[in-house]
């Protein structure tokens, strides 16, 4: 067994990182080697954990997921976790040294802002720190339902009953994150109870805005905003608005899946930028597991039109599996065509996670997370793979012979995002219909850039090395601004999987 690898082990076990461990070194090299702008802290705001610290008691197991607990169970949105600091009682203090660090690199800051749900003993576990307009809950009417003036949902006269009959009581019972019922199931946010909106004006909306506003005096540049299709699309215009108004540089990204609303939430909401999962990720993810087609790559662009630059593309996060993880694409050097294809077919901004850039497979059984292909958040655990990255980071010869030929592949093609950015973009799928060797289903062609600098990129799903024929009509050198009078037809190698990029 690995120290810091026992299943379900306890913090003192397992261990976890630190605010301190994201020092100058880590912060440079992201800047440096990998071309980040902006570090998105996951899991910063205290949420319920069965570990007691001081003036943070336990939370029940019973509705905790996992011994570390979820970090979207939030028990205090004006506080950060004790167990990120070297020192608990002083978490906050080395919460801002953190985020000293990171804008010393020259680098932004953006941490979680998670409206649609609390965590399940919100307000019972240590001192909640009180806003102007008070505490979630405190002066909620429980003999009924449903009120405006509520923060959350009731079932009078029933108790809670949770999955697997855990003991916690709570009468009357609260609606959960996802559900309105008071018996939640396993597949639940049974963990989580459900923060009450109306579509217009209400206390509730006052008591999120000073959260928001409290983050953003200490520096925080921008906000992942959790699961925003669950409150009232009302509440979060206002509150970019408001936001904005005072602090106009801080940035809101959305976790938005449906994508009939894209439009509403990039143009009447104010977001600027919005997970392209049911989108671009989808599309590359069916295309990997051979489902797919590379002309889908086309089809998505042409949906999002001008949303475009709207867009945070990406092929990894906390929700979904890791791409060299057995559920999808089992080996990382296959995620040269998804990355290319994401990263440089247009100005959208790129989320990498953390230990993608060596191929973290998460692939450990960690306790309550089980062996998913996800690195775990529910759990205590020490991931191997980004110890020997820290490593290497600090210097040391640490990293697989796999890991390294994978950050080279990760490095060269975020290398290639700056040189083109702010080029045009031009789809050749569309008039490579019979070239030979090209195969529409399984590769995909463009040109991106402008006037004397523009490339040609192939992107191969096949999986087989090939030489493709690619035409380039006069229309599209017309279109980025290129003296070229006549059809161009070129031959590229390109290998399966992967990429190839060459000057026009």
């Amino acid at each position: 067994m690995v120290a810091g690898a026992v299943p379900g082990g306890s913090l003192i076990e397992n261990g976890c990182g630190k605010f301190s461990a994201v020092d100058a070194a880590t912060l440079s090299w992201l800047r440096d080697e990998l071309r980040v702008t902006h570090v998105w802290y996951t899991g910063v705001i205290r949420h319920a954990t069965t570990e007691a610290f001081d003036s943070c008691p336990a939370s029940d197991p019973s509705v905790v997921k996992g011994r570390a607990g979820s970090p979207y169970a939030i028990t205090d949105y004006y506080d950060v976790n004790p167990y990120l600091a070297d020192n608990p009682t002083n978490r906050m203090a080395e919460f801002e040294l953190l985020l000293k660090r990171t804008h010393s690199a020259g680098l932004k800051v953006l941490i979680d802002f998670v409206p649609n749900h609390v965590s399940r003993d919100y307000g019972k576990v240590g001192l909640v720190h009180d806003s102007p307009f008070g505490t979630l809950g405190k002066s909620d009417d429980v003999s009924v339902h449903w009120l405006p003036e509520n923060d959350f949902y009731y079932y009078p006269g029933q108790s809670l009953t949770l999955p697997g009959g855990g003991r916690y009581y709570e009468n009357p019972a609260k609606a959960s994150g996802n559900r309105f019922s008071p018996s939640p199931d396993i597949n639940d946010w049974y963990e989580t109870i459900r923060i009450n909106y109306c579509d217009f004006h209400t206390t509730t909306w006052d008591r999120m805005l000073d959260i928001v506003l409290y983050w953003c005096a200490k520096g925080v540049d921008g906000f992942r905003c959790d699961m925003v299709e669950m409150v009232p699309w009302q509440f979060m215009k206002w509150l970019i608005s408001e936001v904005k108004r005072r602090y106009p540089d801080v940035i809101f990204v959305a976790e938005v899946y449906q994508k009939d609303l894209y439009r509403l939430y990039t143009g009447e909401v104010g977001f600027d930028l919005l997970y392209d999962k049911s989108g671009l990720y989808d599309t590359l993810r069916s295309i990997v597991e051979g489902y797919g087609t590379a002309r889908g790559i086309t089809w998505n662009w042409q949906s999002l039109g001008d949303l475009q630059p709207r867009m945070l593309n990406f092929l990894e996060n906390h929700d979904e599996t890791r791409f060299a993880s057995d559920f999808f694409g089992k080996d990382p050097m296959r995620a040269a065509s998804s990355l290319c294809a994401g990263l440089l077919l247009n100005d959208s901004a790129y989320m990498l996670y953390n230990g993608q850039e060596i191929g973290e497979r998460g692939m450990d059984a960690e306790g309550f997370s089980g062996r998913d292909g996800r690195t775990t958040i529910f759990d205590w655990w020490s991931v191997a793979s980004l110890r020997r990255l820290f490593g290497h980071i600090h210097g040391k010869d640490s990293l697989t012979e796999k890991e390294k030929e994978t950050l080279r592949l990760y490095k060269e093609t975020l290398a290639l995002a700056s040189p083109l950015s702010g080029g045009k973009t031009y789809d050749l799928g569309y008039c490579n219909e019979g070239s030979a060797g090209f195969d529409p289903d399984h590769r995909f062609a463009f040109l991106r850039g402008r006037g004397d600098n523009v490339c040609l990129i192939v992107c191969d799903f096949s999986g087989k090395d090939s030489l493709v024929d690619v035409k380039i009509p006069v229309e599209a050198f017309e279109y980025l601004g290129i003296n070229k009078t006549e059809t161009l037809e070129v031959s590229v190698s390109v290998k399966g999987f992967g990429y190839s990029v060459l000057p026009v």
